[in-house]
C-alpha cells in the first residue's frame, strides 16, 4: 500500500473545494499577459525569449513558443533539462558556471537543443570548449558584459575581445554575440527613472558592439532587458532579443510600479489560502506562511475574497512557517469568526521564488479548475 495526499484539485472542481495552500493561475489575465509581450515583440521587430526561471513549467514555455518566443532562458544549467526534455529546440543559460560537473551538463544538453551559455572569464571558454570537443557537439557562447549592475560581466572592451578571441580558438564553440542584463533596474519604481536607469544600460551595451565592430568582429546577438524596462529596451535600436519572465505573472513587486507607457499587465498569480482561525479582536490567521509565500519582496500588498471577488478588510500583516497572521487596520474590535473556512487570493510580493515552493499550478478559468500544470523545473538550482 502507498500512502499519499490527495491532489489538491482535479479538472472541473470549483475553486471552492481546492486544496490550500495552492498556487493558482487565472487563465483569462495569463492569456493576455502572454498574448500581449508576443505582440509587442513582434511589433518592434526583437526576438523575444522569456526567461523561464520566472514561471519553471516546461509546459508555460510550449505556450510562449507557440505565440512566437524563439526559445526560453533558464538560470541553471539544471533548470534547463525539463525545457530540453519537453522538447524546446533553443536555450540559453543567461548565467556563467563553472566546474567539470558543470560542464559535463552543458555538452548533454548541447546534445538535445541548440544552447547557448554566458562567460566572462577565459578559464570558463577553454573548460566549456574541451568538453564540448570531446563530446562532439557545438555550443553557442555570448560573453556577458556588466551593463551597470556591477555584478557579473566584463568590464573593458579588452576583456570581451579577449573572451572573443578564446572562443574563436575553440572549434566547438562560436560566438554568439553578447549578454547586457541589468536587474536592478528592472524594479525602479518611477518610469521616467526607470526609462533613463534602461537608456544608460543600453548605452553601456550599444559601446561594447561598437568596439566589436571596430575590430571586425559581427555581434548578432544582444540580449538582455526584463519586465520593467522591456518597453525600453525594444525601443533602444540595440538590443536584439529580450527576455521577460515576470510579465506572464506579475506580483506585488513589479505591481507597485508605475507603468505608464503602453505596456499594462495583469496580475495572474495567485496563492489560495484558507482562513483556519479567528480567535483574537481585529485578527485572523491564515494556513500560507513563508513555506508557501515568498516575502522577500515584501508580504502580499492585497487579499481577495474567493467567493465574490472583493478586497478583504484583512490585510496580510507577516509570515511564520505555516501560519499567516491577517489584521483589520480598521476594524480592530470586528470578530472575524465568522471568516473561518473563508478563501483568499493571495497575489505574492515574487513570483519567481514564490513558484519554487510548489509543484503544481492549478489553473482556472471562471469558478472552475481548467488545467492542472506541472511546475517540473521546481527545486533544479545547480
Amino acid at each position: 500500500m502507498t500512502l499519499a495526499p490527495p491532489p489538491a484539485a482535479r479538472v472541473g472542481d470549483p475553486l471552492t473545494s481546492v486544496g490550500t495552500p495552492s498556487l493558482l493561475i487565472d487563465l483569462d489575465a495569463f492569456n493576455a499577459n502572454l498574448t500581449a509581450m508576443s505582440a509587442f515583440a513582434a511589433r518592434h521587430g526583437v526576438a523575444l525569449r522569456p526567461h523561464a526561471k520566472a514561471h519553471k513549467s516546461s509546459e508555460i514555455a510550449r505556450r510562449q513558443i507557440a505565440t512566437g518566443a524563439v526559445g526560453v532562458c533558464c538560470q541553471k544549467l539544471a533548470e534547463a533539462y525539463p525545457f530540453a526534455a519537453a522538447g524546446i529546440a533553443s536555450i540559453h543559460v543567461s548565467n556563467e558556471f563553472v566546474g567539470a560537473d558543470k560542464q559535463a551538463m552543458a555538452v548533454e544538453l548541447a546534445s538535445h537543443t541548440r544552447l547557448s551559455v554566458c562567460v566572462d572569464a577565459i578559464a570558463q571558454v577553454r573548460a566549456l570548449g574541451d568538453a564540448a570537443a570531446r563530446a562532439g557537439v557545438t555550443i553557442d557562447v555570448l560573453p556577458e558584459v556588466d551593463a551597470g549592475q556591477h555584478r557579473c560581466g566584463v568590464t573593458s572592451a579588452d576583456a570581451l575581445f579577449a573572451l572573443v578571441d578564446a572562443i574563436a580558438a575553440q572549434d566547438a564553440l562560436r560566438f554568439a554575440g553578447i549578454q547586457a542584463y541589468h536587474g536592478g533596474i528592472q524594479h525602479v519604481a518611477d518610469w521616467n527613472a526607470r526609462k533613463i536607469a534602461a537608456g544608460q544600460a543600453a548605452d553601456i551595451a550599444a559601446s561594447y558592439v561598437r568596439s566589436l565592430d571596430a575590430r571586425g568582429v559581427h555581434c548578432a546577438i544582444v540580449t538582455g532587458g526584463g519586465t520593467g524596462t522591456v518597453e525600453f529596451d525594444a525601443a533602444s535600436g540595440v538590443y536584439t532579443e529580450l527576455q521577460p519572465g515576470s510579465y506572464l505573472f506579475m506580483d506585488g513587486d513589479y505591481g507597485g510600479l508605475d507603468w505608464s507607457g503602453e505596456l499594462r499587465w495583469r496580475h495572474s498569480l495567485f496563492v489560495l489560502s484558507t482562513v483556519m482561525s479567528a480567535t483574537r479582536p481585529g485578527m485572523a490567521v491564515c494556513d500560507v506562511g513563508l513555506k508557501g509565500l515568498a516575502v522577500d519582496s515584501g508580504l502580499p500588498r492585497s487579499a481577495i475574497w474567493i467567493d465574490d471577488r472583493s478586497e478583504s478588510e484583512l490585510s496580510y500583516v507577516s509570515a511564520n512557517d505555516e501560519h499567516g497572521m491577517l489584521r483589520a487596520q480598521n476594524k480592530p474590535q470586528e470578530d472575524f469568526a465568522a471568516r473561518v473556512g473563508k478563501r483568499l487570493l493571495l497575489p505574492p510580493g515574487h513570483c519567481d521564488p514564490t513558484v519554487n515552493l510548489y509543484d503544481e499550478y492549478v489553473c482556472y478559468r471562471g469558478e472552475h479548475v481548467a488545467d492542472i500544470w506541472p511546475i517540473d523545473a521546481r527545486g533544479m538550482s545547480r
